[in-house]
């Protein structure tokens, strides 16, 4: 293959290499940016297969595709989690109540953890189900991450939260557990 004859072949493909980059930088979904992080990875070994160089694309494609976009796999199923305790002996959030914060929360591509108030882990906060008020409160520790939530529309296809949900820093709460550090 020389880059002269097969240039209207090689012109398509390395149009594709800014395209697929310029859509990994805007794309706001994470795991739309990990599938199009793939594509460009595996475009980039295609180009230069065809360039005749077999040894640079082996490399682009082991280690520019298939280790990196496993590594932000890994590092994406870790971290985009919203981790929250219930206090201990609490009665149990319904089923449809869950699914309903579930759906709330995927467009900030979150996956909602309950665990029980004094469990080891990194919370984001604590999650107060009032079944007699029909209320739930969300404590949250970050001002960000509590202001972002708040710019979530509380109603859609999935439910009304509107009524049910109270969004509240974490600063204001009493602490009832002494073994909880108030500090983060």
């Amino acid at each position: 293959m020389t880059l002269g004859s097969d240039l209207p072949l090689l012109l398509p493909l390395t149009a594709l290499l800014p395209l697929t980059a310029i859509l990994v930088v805007v794309q706001s979904n994470p795991y739309q940016t990990l599938v199009l992080r793939g594509i460009l990875g595996a475009v980039a070994a295609l180009i230069y297969a065809l360039l005749g160089a077999a040894d640079v694309a082996l490399t682009e494609a082991l280690v520019g595709t298939l280790l990196s976009t496993t590594l932000y796999a890994v590092a994406l199923r870790s971290s985009m989690v919203l981790r929250l305790a219930r206090p201990a002996g609490a009665e149990p959030l319904p089923g449809e109540l869950r699914q309903q914060l579930e759906a709330w929360l995927e467009p900030l591509s979150l996956r909602l953890e309950l665990l029980e108030q004094g469990q080891a882990g990194d919370l984001h906060g604590l999650l107060e189900w009032q079944p007699q008020a029909r209320e739930l409160q969300l404590r949250l520790h970050s001002p960000r991450l509590l202001q972002r939530l708040a710019a979530l529309p509380r109603t859609g296809g999935w439910g009304d939260l509107s009524a049910a949900l109270r969004l509240v820093p974490a600063a204001s709460e009493p602490n009832p557990d002494p073994t909880v550090s108030a500090e983060r």
